[in-house]
């Protein structure tokens, strides 16, 4: 250590221009324990600094931190000490003290688990489909590189974002949607996030933006998860609605990507996704407005194919519906998919659902009803579907994250109202019992669709 002999004689400002901290030793900030290896009393003006047990690594591996009050005058005290770093001035001082404040404020942000069978206060039994924000959201950054970084858990809470960022100028973001369960014995699962993770990526390379790996994506999604776990509604109750979103988030003008990507991933307790709850729908065909057309990004869960069909749907509902179905772009004849979900005709014992050819959302739901329909000996056909083969249709039903397997009572085409099958005893009820079971664990899963979290 390294001091002035003559510090003694000057004042407090005199003394801080003039004063030299040097650590000693080449320890490096991984080498220093949270709580237990303090390094050697270290002196300043004189008087040793306080040793203290609120010693902490930071993201800075450059640099540890000693808790210190926010003052100057507390110096004596407490200081902000980086390694093989001088500091010589007052500024500096109050920069690392910045710093370490910030630094505690993040520490404090950590998640604290409460205990399995805690719930947050809620009003379980009338829960519908809105936003209620879990107490913990999940950030990870992409540099220009394309790489991510090291994502964190922090408080559900606003973000900070240029007016210039691509995503609010340019519409570049993609998003995703999967949800928790939890089984009658507390356990967590969480359906087929493998399956979200790819069509991320599908959708980021439509889009021209880096995506994590399904492995960060996965295991994101469980931290996320596990950190809210106390608003995963009791069994039969609803679930947890996660919400992955990747956006450009980097400052950009004129048409280009995004200089820097942000991926966030939130949850909110849920419980139906229509007012109706599991009643049978009434949907209405729409033959002015198209949801997407060929070569565009109908395919792919982009935030820019939401916000054009709210026109067509606030006008449907004003009339008493509850969706629409949208035609095809072309010819304006072939069925394609309501505002938010995929749809599926049944006559006899074949169930016809419209063809993923780009203008359709390959659904983790949808794929997954196909395959329990087949394995219930169904046949499944992907097809152009005709809207005339919906009217003359048995049953219809609509399949998504957000409203599961939902019966469609009534659709209305032109002049035209057609009243379907709906009850216990319906093909879609049958379907849907069973994808329920999986995902709530009440059926064993020998697919390997469901991952326990906890």
């Amino acid at each position: 250590m390294v001091m002035d002999e003559d510090v003694g004689k000057t004042n407090d400002v005199e003394r801080t221009q003039r004063t030299e901290v040097v650590y000693p030793t080449k320890t490096s900030a991984s080498d220093v324990a949270i709580t237990s290896q303090v390094p050697p009393p270290l002196l300043i003006f004189g008087a040793p600094i306080k040793e203290t047990n609120h010693l902490f690594t930071t993201k800075d591996k450059g640099s540890v931190i000693v808790k210190m009050n926010k003052t100057i005058s507390s110096l004596r005290k407490s200081l902000v000490l980086p390694l093989h770093v001088h500091i010589r001035t007052l500024q500096s001082f109050s920069k690392y003290n910045a710093q370490a404040a910030s630094a505690l404020q993040e520490e404090r942000k950590k998640p604290t688990y409460q205990d399995d069978n805690e719930y947050a206060d809620m009003d379980w039994d009338n829960l519908g489909f809105g936003l209620t924000p879990a107490d913990y959201m999940y950030v990870m950054k992409c540099s220009k590189d394309g790489e991510f970084t090291k994502g964190e858990l922090s408080r559900f809470g606003n973000i900070q974002l240029s007016p210039s960022a691509g995503v609010l100028n340019y519409g570049q973001a993609i998003y995703e949607g999967t949800k928790v369960y939890r089984k009658e014995n507390g356990k967590l699962l969480l359906f087929r996030p493998d399956h979200n993770a790819v069509r991320m990526q599908l959708g980021a390379e439509r889009m021209l933006m880096p995506s994590p790996s399904v492995d960060q994506f996965v295991d994101a999604v469980k931290q996320t998860a596990f950190a809210n776990k106390r608003w995963v509604p009791p069994s039969g109750k609803g679930s947890l609605y996660i919400r992955p979103l990747l956006m450009g988030s980097g400052p950009v003008l004129g048409l280009a990507p995004a200089p820097e990507y942000t991926f966030i991933i939130y949850a909110s307790p849920v419980g139906n996704y229509f007012k109706e709850g599991t009643a049978a729908l009434n949907l209405y065909v729409e033959e002015e407005y198209v949801r997407a057309a060929p070569g565009g990004a109908g395919g792919v869960k982009s935030i820019t194919n939401y916000a054009p069909v709210l026109k067509a749907l606030s006008r449907a509902k004003s009339r008493g519906f509850s969706d629409i179905l949208y035609l095809d772009a072309v010819k304006k004849k072939y069925l394609e998919e309501a505002s938010s979900c995929n749809v599926f005709v049944v006559k006899g014992r074949t169930i016809s659902t419209p063809a993923t050819n780009g203008t359709i959302l390959e659904g983790i739901t949808r794929k997954s009803v196909m395959e329990i329909a087949s394995d219930q000996g169904y046949q499944v056909v992907e097809k152009a579907v005709h809207v005339d083969e919906v009217m003359d249709a048995d049953e219809v039903f609509c399949t998504g994250t957000a409203v599961g397997v939902a019966p469609v009572g009534t659709i209305t085409y032109q002049d035209k109202r057609v009243r379907y099958e709906t009850g216990d005893e319906s093909v879609c009820q049958k379907l849907r019992s069973v994808l329920v079971g999986i995902q709530t664990g009440t059926i064993e899963d020998t697919k390997g669709w469901v991952t326990c979290i906890n």
